[in-house]
């Protein structure tokens, strides 16, 4: 089936919408980061760049490391990015540009979000790296698409919801496992987590300025939640789109963050760029290897 030019736009130049990739600009193994200043760390640890470009806050570079052909790549912040981001890696890597329409064999990409987190367990100190093994949905975005159920841990849904006092008035939330080829790379290295993605900084992630939280006990709900050994680790704002997606679509999908702030102890590093470096130099390593 022809995909039409409304669903899937694609550039004059034959890269895609947003990201402005073409298919032969994209390798097998992608580090996302938020941060575009990011993209230039990662560059700066090749060993040779093929291309690179930008678009809003879309930057790439694809190069060499170590023998393993890499493509880095920004997404700003949310999970709303995730979804333009992970659609169109797949179109690069699925569906033939020429034709519009799906190839017959699938290319499956290795994905791996890089970033910061803040913790919320008191035994996980500053400095950490948490690998996300399951990565929690505030957002919503996955409840858009069909069959969410096929591969999100329905189960423990409920039991969140009645822990935590759930608004009625947020989205479902969802739980989906990370690739467990990645949770195996980096088994040796990391924080086993369960991670909260949140929809938003400041009062999806229990932040009070001016305005008081639908849910006010969310932190202490969400530290003392646990199921069959589970507990809630840590905040971000992507991995549950990146892991719900990359299995809808067929990939090896996972977010590890170093950990620059600690909600339950109410402390914060502000100079956390040298350790968010050595993580990226890190998960270079582990696709090399």
């Amino acid at each position: 089936m022809r995909i039409p030019e409304s669903e899937l736009i694609i550039n004059g130049d034959g890269s895609a919408f947003h990201l402005h990739i073409r298919p032969e600009q994209l390798a097998d193994h992608v580090i996302l980061v938020g941060d575009p200043g990011r993209v230039a760390m990662i560059r700066d640890f090749f060993d040779s760049v093929e291309c690179e470009g930008a678009s809003r806050e879309f930057v790439f570079a694809t190069g060499s490391y170590h023998g393993r052909r890499i493509t880095a790549l920004s997404t700003g912040i949310g999970t709303d990015n995730i979804d333009i981001v992970m659609t169109e890696l797949d179109a690069l890597a699925n569906v033939d540009f020429e034709t519009r329409t799906v190839k017959p064999e699938h290319r499956t990409l290795t994905i791996l979000r890089v970033g910061t987190s803040g913790a919320i367990q008191p035994e996980i100190p500053l400095g950490s790296f948490v690998f996300s093994h399951y990565s929690v949905g505030c957002d919503g975005l996955l409840n858009w698409y069909a069959d969410r159920d096929s591969i999100a841990w329905t189960e423990i849904e409920e039991a969140f919801k009645k822990a935590v006092h759930w608004d009625r008035h947020l989205p479902d939330p969802y739980f989906v496992r990370a690739s467990d080829k990645l949770i195996d790379l980096f088994a040796d290295c990391t924080v086993r987590g369960m991670t909260i993605s949140a929809s938003g900084f400041y009062g999806p992630q229990g932040r009070v300025v001016r305005q008081a939280l639908a849910m006010p006990n969310m932190l202490e709900d969400f530290e003392r939640f646990e199921y069959e050994g589970w507990k809630i680790t840590n905040f971000e704002m992507e991995g549950s789109a990146l892991a719900g997606l990359a299995r809808k679509l067929g990939h090896d999908a996972g977010t590890v963050c170093a950990i620059i702030a600690h909600r339950y102890l109410k402390d914060a590093n502000t100079d956390y760029k040298p350790r968010v470096r050595e993580l990226l130099k890190l998960a270079l390593d582990k696709f090399a290897l």
